[in-house]
């Protein structure tokens, strides 16, 4: 009986010591990794004119996909984007555009400028930091044109692009023409950003405006305070005021940029071709301004699909739709093998 008692005493002691042991080692290990693809762990790089803070999921040496947010949002769109796609075995890198969460300005002295071609040089910047040659890039909202923007001006950086709403390259001149009265209603926030009364309204109610965005802009989805004051944060900046009014006074010829980018904008402003693989999506309940696909699918000349999800997905399809968007991403590195 006593030698039954000592060797079951010495077999369950033995299974104790190896459960301690991944305890201490593996288990450790696991939340370790978990935590280094954490949202919670935010990195910095200097790239340009900017300290950018970033995410970063999956393999170190899997392909990288660099993904894109828009206003008002930020890199809680990509979340469960992220996990699909580190799950998958590609290095998924979601930079904070500038003016948003932990992304800073190096010096005072540069201007808070957010006219659309600045904010592609800025993730070219990115790239160049981080020494990452090509990538798939994807997109939505502010995120998208600076996607397509990279696709049309520097196709040797991006071997894919996934851009919801398509085609959204613009120019100043071309938004000088007027819209009928029904679209034009629809950028009614564009048009309160260029009074005084706007930003000063923008700037004392950052928080409730930008949640009343998320609803108009995707009417069907019922996301949680929890959510929502997730991303809200990102708006803390102390820039982001600043970079989102002159944002769309650019647009509308209110602002006037940077001089060393006008080059940039003028080859934007002839609407150029995008040459490389794309697929394009769309959700059927957008309920921000978003042009038809059919209008814009002429201007990729690369192999190309497109795919309109049905189910109430809304404009922060990433966030609504992440195993759509995710497969896209996948579809699209597909298509240049």
């Amino acid at each position: 009986m006593n030698n039954s008692i000592n060797f079951l005493r010495r077999h369950f002691l033995g299974i104790a010591l190896i459960f301690a042991a991944l305890s201490i080692g593996g288990l450790n290990t696991v939340n370790a990794q978990t935590k280094d693809a954490s949202f919670d762990h935010v990195k910095q790089i200097k790239a340009g004119v900017l300290d950018v803070g970033y995410v970063e999921a999956g393999p170190a040496d899997g392909e990288p996909v660099i993904l894109l947010h828009g206003w008002p949002y930020d890199i809680y769109s990509y979340k469960e984007v992220s996990d699909i796609l580190a799950a998958k075995g590609f290095r998924v890198l979601i930079p904070y555009l500038r003016g948003y969460g932990t992304t800073r300005f190096l010096s005072a002295a540069t201007p808070r400028n957010g006219q659309q071609s600045v904010v592609a040089v800025d993730i070219i910047e990115f790239m160049d930091a981080l020494k990452i040659k090509k990538a798939v890039v994807g997109g939505f909202d502010w995120g998208a044109r600076t996607a397509d923007i990279m696709a049309a001006l520097w196709p040797e950086r991006v071997k894919g692009l996934v851009s919801v709403s398509g085609y959204l390259i613009g120019s100043q001149a071309a938004n000088k023409t007027p819209l009928p009265p029904k679209a034009e209603l629809s950028w009614w926030y564009q048009f309160y950003f260029a009074t005084e009364r706007g930003r000063a309204g923008y700037e004392a109610n950052t928080h409730d405006f930008n949640k009343l965005i998320w609803q108009t802009a995707s009417p069907k989805w019922n996301f949680s305070d929890a959510v929502y004051n997730q991303s809200a944060t990102a708006f803390d900046n102390p820039d982001h005021v600043k970079i989102v009014i002159d944002n769309y006074r650019w647009r509308l010829g209110l602002a006037e940029g940077e001089a060393k980018y006008d080059d940039l904008e003028k080859k934007l402003a002839a609407s150029p071709d995008i040459t490389v693989p794309t697929v394009t999506l769309e959700g059927d309940a957008n309920g921000a301004p978003h042009p038809d696909p059919a209008k814009y699918a002429a201007k990729f000349k690369g192999k190309y699909a497109h795919h309109t999800l049905t189910g109430g997905v809304g404009h922060n399809l990433p966030q609504e739709a992440p195993q759509a968007f995710a497969d896209a991403i996948i579809e699209v590195n597909n298509f240049t093998k």
